[in-house]
């Protein structure tokens, strides 16, 4: 029996006095706003929150984005249950 060999991107995450963050390994985004980027990380989902956070670049055939704003915090969470329909967010997130 042949084994299925996973191959995983790196996950990167560079951030530049709290303005400026490189993000590599990323899958998808699943929503982004003034205040908030959601995104499908191979390490799970990622939320960045702050202020007039704008996405200046995204590649999602090179799996990375870059982000500008004022950064005030990261949070990851276990990616198994994003996209679930009639979950909340936070329940998504915090599970």
């Amino acid at each position: 029996m042949e084994e299925k060999l996973q191959t995983l991107k790196g996950h990167k995450l560079n951030i530049n006095a709290r303005k400026t963050a490189s993000i590599t390994g990323v899958n998808d985004v699943l929503s982004f706003d003034a205040g908030e980027v959601l995104l499908q990380t191979e390490q799970g989902v990622l939320m960045i929150r702050g202020n007039e956070l704008h996405v200046n670049r995204l590649s999602l055939e090179k799996g990375e984005v870059d982000i500008d704003g004022r950064i005030n915090s990261l949070t990851y969470s276990d990616g198994g249950n994003a996209g679930k329909s009639g979950e909340s967010l936070l329940g998504r997130l915090f599970k």
